[in-house]
């Protein structure tokens, strides 16, 4: 008794691999080595090119604090002349210049200095999580392409078992072996067909991060399984965090910033200055012809001094600052107890994938593979079940996967480690490091 087939399993194989590779021919780069993707990213993510822009905006704003407000020139129009002792006046021009009170200027751009600076720190902070997106992303972008090469592998020994399952029934055997069979061919063909889409999903969003087309086909990444990743000390780690995170150097320049402000409101409370230059034309003299300087035009020079007299409004400047520098010193707080339990937390994370990497790749992967030899040399011989097989078959992929999960883990919570202290990715990919 025999059970017909619709599509063989290695030609629906060979549909799925072809339907991956149609998009070669819209492939804009192909970054295979996480610091190629890493490099690649940097020189073209439009998130990353628009905080530069920030950055350099930020920076011409310190040349605009540091410089004197516009002069103003007025010009007054008579439309009935004002006749005076030396001659009718007809226009009267001034020219005048506001000049704030002193360390206004330098405060203001001390100030815009810092806060150029923030813009700068929190570009390379944005650097840095870029990065770390993209490497999650690579991690389980070969995650994913190790899971489809090792499915692809069971279901083909799932299929050789197929024959033989065949031959015993013909000689006899219960039809229930091959149903169970079958069984299991689909389940593994199903999760093939999943891993597939995730293949899809991961590689659309890597797309994003290289501002190319979602359907460009990507390459299978290039990573092995981590040798011994270096052993840090938390206490260490704690304070190059501090020191180098540059999410709390932007924090720290904006405290900066703060400070600044509260001494510039400080300094509203004495007077502006301005200025000026009078100058008035005068007709020619008809009345009184004899008249000393008579027709010549006059000029004189004015000073003006602003009065801060409101003291509610210079009151509420200075709580204003007062405010906003308590927020942004307890927003430092907040952010850096926020940052060293993610360090906590990611080399508990890392210490477990490696825990889990030796696990599986010195111990029970080796015990997995030999009971599979020994449960398929049985089945052929009837010394045991075919369900043994299967789930020898399915034990091993599952060990396999996890073994290369575990991998993935450990490179994944490195690189967060290194983006939290600041270190170089790899030992190389930097973040932009110098400004002016």
């Amino acid at each position: 008794m025999s059970i017909s087939r619709s599509l063989p399993f290695r030609v629906f194989i060979f549909l799925l691999s072809a339907a991956a590779s149609l998009g070669a021919s819209k492939s804009a780069i192909q970054p295979e080595t996480l610091l190629a993707y890493l490099t690649h990213v940097q020189e073209v993510n439009p998130d990353l090119k628009a905080f530069e822009s920030r950055y350099n905006a930020a920076r011409e704003r310190t040349a605009q604090a540091k410089a004197l407000p516009d002069p103003v020139f007025q010009m007054t129009y008579f439309v009935e002349s004002v006749q005076t002792r030396t001659g009718p006046q007809e226009n009267v021009l001034m020219l005048s210049q506001r000049i704030p009170w002193f360390g206004k200027r330098d405060q203001r751009s001390l100030g815009a200095s810092a806060e150029a600076e923030a813009i700068w720190y929190a570009w390379q902070n944005r650097q840095l999580s870029v990065a770390l997106i993209v490497s999650n992303l690579f991690f389980d972008y070969g995650y994913n392409d190790r899971a489809i090469k090792l499915t692809i592998k069971n279901l083909g020994l799932l299929e050789q078992i197929e024959p033989t399952v065949e031959e015993k029934i013909r000689a006899g055997g219960a039809l229930n072996a091959l149903l169970r069979l079958k069984v299991e061919i689909g389940r593994t063909a199903d999760k093939l067909a999943s891993l597939q889409q995730d293949r899809i999903a991961i590689a659309a969003r890597l797309n994003a991060l290289l501002a190319q087309p979602s359907d460009t086909n990507l390459p299978a990444p290039q990573w092995t399984v981590p040798a011994a990743l270096p052993t840090w000390q938390s206490a260490n780690l704690a304070r190059a965090l501090e020191t180098n995170h540059p999410e709390l150097k932007m924090i720290q320049r904006k405290i900066e910033s703060a400070d600044i402000r509260r001494e510039i409101a400080r300094l509203e409370r004495y007077p502006d200055l301005a200025l000026g230059v009078n100058y008035i034309q005068v007709g020619d003299q008809t009345v009184n012809p004899t008249t000393p300087d008579a027709g010549r035009d006059p000029w004189g020079v004015t000073l003006s001094v602003s009065l801060p007299i409101w003291g509610s409004r210079n009151q509420a400047i200075r709580a204003d600052a007062d405010s906003s520098h308590r927020a942004i010193a307890q927003q430092y707080e907040d952010r850096l107890n926020h940052l060293r339990s993610d360090l906590s937390s990611s080399l508990a994370r890392l210490d477990d994938a490696h825990r889990r990497i030796k696990l599986y790749g010195d111990e029970l992967l080796g015990l997995a593979r030999q009971s599979l030899d020994n449960s398929r040399s049985a089945y052929e011989n009837g010394g045991t079940t075919l369900l043994e097989v299967i789930d020898s078959e399915r034990s091993l992929l599952e060990l396999e996967l996890q073994h290369w999960r575990a991998s993935a883990d450990a490179w994944k919570q490195h690189i967060t480690v290194q983006t939290l202290i600041n270190q170089p990715l790899l030992g190389t990919f930097v973040a932009t490091s110098n400004h002016e």
